[in-house]
């Protein structure tokens, strides 16, 4: 039988950290005004890391037998917890934002600190799934080129492949590394036409020149060549001869002078006549399947609504005078988006809702019972912004639940009732501010944006009745949007 102390080991180590009796190594971190040194011990360093064990074989020591390790890259915030790590096996992120937890697994991983790297890593994928999402490229070029880091790997891939436009149209887009983006186009299974695909590398291409003009139309056949040398490996990854002529004509035309002639001949014979043989290599069409979520074994339907406010729901769909019974709900709620899941970014909803029908929007407000939402009876449409669309059934609610005992439906009085937004800050809208959903930070939780006015903006309203007492500004802890299925 053996006793174990490992908390009271872990205390004394940690004490040892800040003992300046016998220290041997000074590490300096950090650069300029926030440089910080550190004192420690080479046998501890040694035989916890790796690294640290290698870079002592070469530093030097001066007159006192101190050696000395430079690292200007990680910061001074960053080092305490590893060193803390290092000497007590402890470390504490409850308070730590999301962004320098990701640092600090990125230099656990350099400082060949695995068992950290690796806890660090499963902590986002599993606690942090919303800001991987919402930051794309910022992790994507960190661990792209590493050897390292296979669940956050696994993660993306997974997204590239059902949301791809997640990775398109994200802010970070443009600055991905090249050899990240071949590893995308390279794709046979990534779900977005092929013209799309060609218009992101166009915008991809021109952003890593900004100095060409504005105007393609003004550029020059050194632009052209400019643009051609930048995409010289990304152009033959396009699928050009599973374009529609008509859309080539329209939107590769105007950029034909970074093709091999040998190229664009091909694609116009193919055009004229597709019966005819071609030289160019034809690579094989991309696999478009259905890019609904699959349902997770165990996964809950929601983490909002219970069977009773679907039946609710379904009912005012229906224009019930009566709720449907439980045993008997003729449509079922599949999940298209849930923001702990997928992320509270506003192009995360118009991204993976666009052109789907027949929606169901609920929400949790932060800090109160309420559940409010809307439905939409019209295909979402990231492409049509500013936009009032006309319909006579969509309508907006609120949900019994906890200390709310009545729910209320809110019908569409006219013809109308629903905005799509030009301005990426809002999520869904109801009506004149009747409910719309709306953040400064690009994250739904962290800014009380989100409303549902009494009154609409100067009085004007587009529902029937208001679904909430007040006026005020909320966040959210969670929401969700459901495509109603007929069974």
């Amino acid at each position: 039988m053996s006793f174990k102390f490992f908390d009271k080991l872990s205390q004394n180590f940690s004490e040892l950290l800040n003992d300046k009796k016998e220290y041997n190594v000074v590490i300096e971190v950090d650069k300029e005004e926030n440089k910080k040194s550190f004192t420690t011990h080479s046998v501890v360093l040694r035989y916890r890391s790796t690294y640290f064990d290698k870079e002592l074989e070469n530093a030097t020591t001066n007159e006192n037998h101190i050696k000395t390790i430079i690292k200007p890259n990680i910061s001074v915030q960053i080092f305490e917890i590893i060193l803390k790590y290092i000497y007590g096996g402890i470390v504490d992120i409850e308070n730590t934002d999301t962004k320098t937890i990701y640092e600090l697994m990125v230099n656990a991983n350099e400082l060949e600190l695995k068992e950290l790297s690796r806890k660090l890593e499963s902590y986002l994928i599993e606690s942090k799934a919303s800001w991987l999402r919402t930051h794309f490229s910022l992790v994507y070029h960190s661990i792209f080129g590493s050897n390292e880091f296979k669940g956050l790997k696994k993660f993306y891939n997974d997204i590239i492949v059902k949301y791809p436009n997640l990775i398109f149209e994200s802010e970070g887009f443009t600055s991905l590394q090249e050899t990240a983006l071949i590893s995308i186009l390279k794709r046979d299974d990534l779900q977005v036409e092929e013209i799309k695909i060609w218009d992101y590398v166009i915008k991809w291409g021109i952003s890593q020149n900004p100095n060409l003009p504005a105007d393609s139309k003004e550029w020059s056949n050194e632009n052209f060549e400019t643009l051609k040398i930048t995409l010289h490996q990304c152009l033959p990854l396009i699928r050009y001869f599973h374009i529609p002529g008509k859309v080539i004509w329209e939107k590769v035309k105007p950029y034909k002078k970074i093709l091999e002639e040998q190229l664009w001949d091909d694609i116009i014979k193919q055009y004229v006549s597709p019966n005819e043989p071609i030289n160019s290599i034809v690579l094989p069409a991309r696999i478009i399947s259905n890019p609904e979520l699959p349902s997770r074994v165990n996964e809950p339907f929601s983490s909002i609504i219970n069977k009773e406010h679907v039946a609710e729901l379904s009912s005012w769909i229906d224009r019930k005078s009566t709720i449907y019974s439980l045993t008997y709900i003729p449509y079922e709620f599949q999940l298209i988006l849930r923001g702990s899941r997928d992320g509270f970014h506003p192009k995360t909803f118009w991204n993976m809702c666009h052109e789907h029908a027949g929606t169901i929007v609920v929400v949790k407000v932060s800090g109160t019972d309420e559940i409010v939402g809307g439905y939409n009876p019209l295909a979402w449409d990231n492409a049509i912004g500013g936009s009032e669309m006309k319909t006579y059934n969509s309508f907006i609610f609120s949900l019994k639940n906890g200390n709310i005992q009545n729910s209320i439906l809110s019908r569409v009085k006219s013809r109308g009732g629903l905005f799509y937004p030009t301005d990426q800050m809002y999520g869904p809208s109801f009506g004149n501010y009747e409910f719309r959903m709306e953040s400064n930070v690009s994250d739904f939780t962290q800014d009380k944006r989100c409303q549902c006015r009494i009154n609409g903006i100067l009085g004007i309203t587009h529902y029937e009745k208001p679904i909430r007492t007040t006026n005020e500004l909320f966040s959210i802890v969670d929401y969700e949007v459901f495509k109603v299925i007929e069974k």
